[in-house]
């Protein structure tokens, strides 16, 4: 079997009536965290120059928009969602696909599933259709994939949200090739975007470009179906392309990594190491003499903006969230990301403290070490990249930060975590949206 044969039978193998009891339930927290996410990433200013400019336009009305009350075409929707998920960068990440899962495959999916009035536990199985595929790639493409400069939720992500709306419309495996086809022509995105509104948008294009090349596939529009391993393909242009001998059982979705920072997600154990050293010896920032971070190589292209300016660029500056989470900055919280806060004299002169330093690691973990004034050095190792196993903890953990992000009345949201912890017996989106719909 062909890569391209081999990565569609992957994602049509998911069945909604044979989902084993843990991945639907890390499906449904994915659900809620997009929600979540969605909701409060609808209010950023990138977001609504997106409404603006484009989708405002779009008199359609397949698809309820989330946090604008009023509704759009699917295709507008998808670009929208993916966007507005992935705006604070908050969103959920996946080490295999080295990007974000969730918000490009349930950015197309929302809308598609709105219209086709498709039952919650349909929606739950093209959700992990699509993150099988997208995080399978990602196995076979990276780390070669991500090291050339592709920002895999835009590139990847395209593929993932293809084969979760061909899953949920029950396409056969035709269209599936012809829509990862289009998928892997259209799919793009670059890290040097990092820091900019033009990251977020990656999301939503891929949601778009995902669910486009879906229904185009479905009408009978054709490609390449062998687009992973044609000349001049996919694999060929956009990594080093190497299919495992056998793919693991496990079901990819298990191994999603939730953010409860509102950061990139390799600042994550830094902000833990130094919250960690301050429960273990309280401190003011003054007490500092320097603080040393020890990261693996990776890092340095990713999130080592060295003097931010804004709020998004500080989101990727291990230095500017090292000085916050030393300053007790609500790192949970996008709001603590403000063009203010990030160039304060408060903030600027704890960075000057911080240093980074290299070797080989986990990309995901950091050694930070503190020095004190008093001459006391305190040493923690954190590693961000560590799936959650305790699922009833990851569900109280996921509650709160939708209690702290959703825009919505208490009793509303009570309701809305109801529903979507119960969303495999919802017999549509329906009841759902009307809630969600709510101010």
């Amino acid at each position: 079997m062909q890569p391209t044969q081999r990565l569609v039978a992957l994602g049509r193998r998911v069945q909604a009536a044979s989902l084993p009891a843990d991945v639907l339930l890390v499906a449904k927290h994915c659900v809620l965290d997009f929600i979540a996410v969605t909701l409060a990433g609808a209010s950023e200013p990138l977001v609504r120059i997106l409404y603006e400019s484009t989708v405002r336009a779009d008199a359609g009305t397949e698809a309820t928009l989330l946090g604008f009350g009023r509704t759009s075409s699917i295709s507008s929707a998808a670009l929208l969602h993916g966007t507005a998920a992935h705006a604070l960068d908050y969103d959920d990440t996946h080490w295999s696909l080295q990007g974000h899962p969730t918000a490009p495959v349930l950015g197309g999916l929302w809308g598609l599933a709105e219209r086709e009035r498709s039952s919650g536990a349909s929606l739950l199985a093209a959700l992990v259709a699509g993150v099988e595929v997208e995080c399978r790639l990602g196995q076979w493409l990276n780390p070669d994939h991500y090291k050339r400069g592709f920002h895999a939720t835009g590139t990847l992500g395209a593929f993932g949200a293809a084969a979760a709306a061909a899953h949920l419309l029950g396409q056969n495996e035709r269209v599936w090739l012809h829509a990862f086809g289009l998928a892997g022509t259209q799919a793009a995105g670059l890290k040097s975007a990092f820091g900019t509104m033009a990251k977020p948008y990656h999301a939503g294009r891929a949601a778009q470009t995902g669910l486009m090349s879906a229904l185009l596939a479905a009408g009978g529009f054709e490609a390449n179906p062998a687009i992973l391993e044609t000349e001049q393909g996919f694999g060929a242009t956009h990594g080093v392309l190497a299919p495992r001998a056998k793919d693991p059982e496990r079901f990819a979705i298990l191994d999603t990594l939730f953010k409860y920072h509102a950061a990139c997600h390799l600042t994550h154990a830094t902000i833990d190491g130094l919250q960690a050293l301050k429960r273990q010896q309280p401190m003011a920032a003054d007490d500092v003499e320097q603080v040393i971070l020890t990261v693996d190589e990776t890092c340095l292209g990713v999130c080592a903006i060295e003097q931010p300016e804004t709020g998004m660029q500080a989101k990727f500056s291990l230095k500017a969230t090292a000085a916050m989470a030393l300053l007790g900055d609500a790192t949970n919280d996008p709001k603590a990301f403000d063009d203010a806060r990030v160039t304060s004299p408060e903030l600027t002169s704890l960075m000057e403290r911080v240093q980074v330093r290299t070797e080989p690691m986990s990309a995901t973990a950091t050694t930070v070490q503190l020095k004190l004034r008093s001459g006391a050095i305190l040493e923690t190792k954190q590693d961000a990249g560590l799936p959650e196993r305790n699922l009833d903890q990851q569900t109280s953990r996921l509650r709160a930060k939708f209690q702290r992000l959703a825009p919505l009345a208490p009793n509303t949201q009570s309701e809305v975590l109801e529903r979507v912890l119960n969303l495999e017996r919802e017999p549509s989106l329906s009841a759902l949206l009307a809630l969600l719909s709510k101010n």
